[in-house]
């Protein structure tokens, strides 16, 4: 059980720092990928690895509920005392990722020809782009049932666990990388062969670190792990946070997308950048799975007063988080730009759009710290809600400025994106307490 004493500053740290050490190593994996391949010298391969890394972000977080949606399920029977149907529940979310593995790799032709109809990169772009994702496409088992696995591990604390996954897959893929393109000069497909094989050896680290879970023979309690009743819930969570992730991935791919049409050095740059963005959301989202399971929690413990408490002190750390990151970007981001990119067209456009980076890191707050409340209750369609009507107004938005302001419009409708999303949660959040029937 836990209460609102028992939510604390020291505990949020506990479960926040290790998730915002493990999440800094995804973009910094995403920077190494960027910053080996500018050593060509060329915009082409930095343009192709990242295209190629959207599209395949795109296709997976499709399944990115399994870790929002396996978080705040597991959380909440935590919290309750079931650690039976904690198991259960990692059980048919790693089920689920094997099966949506398998069917990409069986659908890659089509997912990929349809990708490239979508994009407007120049040939030589899409033809690097296209040796990426054949490759890639192979650890998609394997990385959707990493989702499911990073969720059962923050519901119940175990961020540590989470860091070392990461530690190990990061830092394995970032030795491959150097290896592979920099040693062997195999290129971009160097950089997709050293993510695919640390995406296999992180789903097996990872189902080691969940072993408590298959004890006593939970792996095969099959009764409870198809449980009607279970099952139609969990279905319920995890269409609304679906839908809610395949709108919101469409938006990011739709920056991707129309930044491309700008020609090779704008997609260039916007990627440079969006590894700043990655690093923003990481190192925020640490503080927003926080608030998964404590909230999570104190929702499965029927604590009022907990979940608001929850909600407050994780969103004051990710407040403070949010304030540095957009002062040491707009100190230091120039230098990151000319460290991860070569060509100096590529660097001159990625300091101009710079600016935009530091301002999202102040207005993309609440829409962090909100996701991370809200999955843990499993109010999710409200999430759902929220994000379609935001994403509208966001379409809106490129409509109206694009065309005059070009990229800086593109990136302003992307301010306004993350600004709907936290809005329109925050109107939302009443209605969740409300729904918390023993205040503590």
């Amino acid at each position: 059980m836990i209460s609102a004493q028992d939510v604390t500053n020291r505990r949020v740290l506990r479960i926040a720092v290790p998730i915002v050490l493990s999440n800094a190593t995804v973009p910094i994996l995403g920077a190494v990928d960027t910053g080996v391949v500018g050593q060509m010298g060329l915009a082409a391969p930095i343009g192709a690895v990242g295209i190629g890394a959207v599209i395949l972000a795109s296709v997976y977080w499709i399944f990115g509920f399994l870790r929002m949606g396996t978080s705040g399920l597991v959380a909440q029977a935590h919290g309750a005392g079931d650690e039976a149907e904690s198991g259960a529940i990692l059980m048919r979310a790693l089920m689920i990722g094997a099966a949506a593995g398998l069917l990409f790799i069986l659908l890659q032709v089509p997912i990929a020809t349809l990708a490239f109809r979508l994009a407007p990169a120049s040939d030589e772009v899409e033809q690097l782009a296209r040796a990426y994702l054949s490759l890639r496409i192979w650890g998609a088992p394997a990385t959707i049932g990493l989702y499911a696995i990073t969720g059962w591990l923050i519901a119940l604390e175990r961020t540590r666990g989470v860091l070392l996954l990461q530690l190990w897959m990061n830092g394995l893929n970032i030795g491959l990388d150097l290896w592979f393109v920099l040693g062997l000069g195999w290129g971009v497909e160097g950089v997709a062969i050293a993510t695919l094989i640390a995406e296999w050896s992180g789903l097996m680290l990872g189902l080691w670190l969940c072993r408590p879970a298959f004890r006593n023979g939970r792996w095969r309690a099959w009764a409870r792990i198809f449980d009607r009743l279970r099952l139609l819930r969990m279905l319920s969570v995890n269409t609304d946070i679906m839908i809610r992730s395949v709108v919101l991935q469409g938006s990011f791919t739709t920056f991707i997308f129309l930044g491309a049409g700008f020609g090779d050095v704008t997609l260039a740059a916007n990627q440079v950048l969006l590894q700043f963005l990655e690093i923003t959301a990481y190192a925020l989202d640490g503080f927003a799975f926080a608030a998964e399971a404590l909230v999570g929690q104190a929702v499965g413990a029927r604590s009022r007063d907990a979940v608001r408490r929850s909600a407050w002190l994780t969103s004051l750390w990710g407040m403070g988080a949010a304030a540095v990151l957009a002062l040491a970007f707009l100190v230091f981001g120039p230098l990151i730009i000319d460290t991860m990119a070569r060509d100096s067209e590529v660097q001159a456009a990625a300091r101009l759009y710079l600016p935009w980076i530091a301002l999202g890191c102040l207005v993309s707050l609440a829409a962090y710290m909100f996701d991370g409340i809200f999955i843990g209750a499993t109010a999710t369609r409200e999430m759902r809600n929220a994000t379609l009507g935001s994403v509208a107004v966001y379409g809106i938005v490129i409509v109206l400025l694009v065309p005059q302001w070009e990229n800086h419009g593109l990136w302003a409708a992307l301010m306004v994106l993350n600004i709907m999303r936290g809005l329109t949660l925050w109107a939302y959040y009443p209605r969740l307490e409300r729904r918390i029937a023993l205040p503590a």
